[in-house]
């Protein structure tokens, strides 16, 4: 792909952070190759990545590092 599909700009081979949800979970894979929109910051990932995502989470609990994050719900915003 060379050209965004929604902004037709130019689109770049990275490698970036990808936030993947799954049952209820959050993984974040790091190092993701991806090809990425210069313009509007699109994110376009290649089947077999996304297949790696699917096997990876399906097996969750052998995943060794972790990371605690805080989960505020949004009704609480207007309290802070």
């Amino acid at each position: 792909m060379k050209r965004c599909y929604f902004c037709k700009g130019e689109i770049i081979s990275k490698k970036i952070d990808h936030v993947h949800s799954w049952k209820g979970k959050i993984v974040l894979f790091n190092e993701t190759p991806a090809e990425v929109c210069k313009q509007c910051g699109e994110v376009y990932l290649k089947p077999e990545v996304v297949k790696a995502f699917d096997k990876v989470t399906s097996h969750l609990e052998k995943i060794k590092q972790t990371i605690c994050i805080p989960v505020v719900p949004f009704t609480q915003l207007a309290k802070v």
